[in-house]
């Protein structure tokens, strides 16, 4: 005999992040008809974080590696993709349950014009993808003299 756990709404609340899912998937597009065709598997979640002198992302990223995440910037979008690797059919067979997402993944963020664009640093440790945007040093109004 096994114990199984009694959740009188897991199954609307599977329906509710399926759907939850389905509409996070729907990613925005900037104009290209190429962003149109990206897809993703699965969506990591975020946490966007703004102080004084920069913005912090961290992204859970978990088993995937550093080397399969990309990070680029273009026309003020940061664009953050990656894949997890899925393992083999046959090893499958034995789980009994599965709720890993395996495959490709796909993240934008439309970045303020205070972002400094050419000093994005990123890096990934234990499973967390942290992108560093630091602001544009603001410049100081300019006091001009006025001759007599």
């Amino acid at each position: 005999m096994s114990l199984v756990r009694y959740e009188p709404w897991g199954l609307l609340n599977q329906l509710h992040g399926e759907i939850d899912r389905l509409f996070d998937n729907r990613l925005p597009t900037y104009g290209d008809d190429r962003d149109q065709l990206a897809t993703s598997d699965w969506v990591p979640a975020v946490d966007i974080r703004e102080e004084d002198s920069r913005y912090v992302i961290h992204a859970d990223v978990p088993g995937v590696k550093p080397e399969d995440i990309e990070v680029q910037m273009e026309d003020g979008v940061l664009s953050v993709t990656g894949h997890r690797e899925s393992e083999a059919a046959q090893q499958r067979e034995d789980y009994r349950r599965v709720e890993r997402v395996r495959g490709s993944f796909f993240r934008r963020f439309a970045l303020p014009d205070t972002a400094d664009a050419e000093a994005i640093s990123a890096k990934c440790k234990d499973g967390v993808l942290e992108i560093v945007i630091p602001k544009q040093v603001k410049v100081q109004p300019k006091r001009i003299k006025v001759a007599v």
